[in-house]
């Protein structure tokens, strides 16, 4: 086998074998983002984003970028608790693409008294300082 195939496949190895305490940490971030969202607290549920101005939101508005952007974005969309209303998550597939990086496919579903919109959203996450943190949101 030649070199460049052995070092592509100790790569896919490393990282297919991440560490389970990773995808769990991922899995308690959006757990963490649905909590908050049901109470109705939409800074705390800001607190799973990436606190930066190169954070990238794409929704049916077209791109956003900053965690303040996103932020105000959702206050305007999500005024109240009834507008929030119940969040739940579908988690189909949690792929590490590298180390500190993982792709995240799931579903979302809102329960409010006179309507139930869904979807499905794509997270990039990124290990930064030792916590996962969504850096990139295509939600539809």
């Amino acid at each position: 086998m030649n070199k460049i195939l052995v070092v592509l496949l100790l790569i896919t190895l490393k990282v297919s074998a991440q560490s389970p305490k990773d995808k769990e940490a991922i899995l308690n971030v959006l757990e963490q983002q649905r909590l908050a969202w049901n109470k109705g607290d939409v800074e705390k549920y800001m607190q799973g984003y990436w606190k930066s101005d190169s954070l990238l939101f794409v929704g049916k508005n077209g791109p956003t970028y900053g965690w303040q952007k996103t932020l105000d974005n959702y206050k305007k969309g999500y005024p109240d608790k009834a507008a929030m209303g119940v969040l739940t998550f579908g988690i189909k597939k949690v792929e590490f693409l590298a180390k500190d990086k993982a792709f995240v496919l799931g579903s979302w579903h809102l329960q409010r008294e006179k309507d139930e919109p869904k979807g499905y959203f794509t997270l990039i996450l990124k290990k930064i300082d030792g916590l996962w943190k969504v850096v990139v949101d295509h939600s539809s």
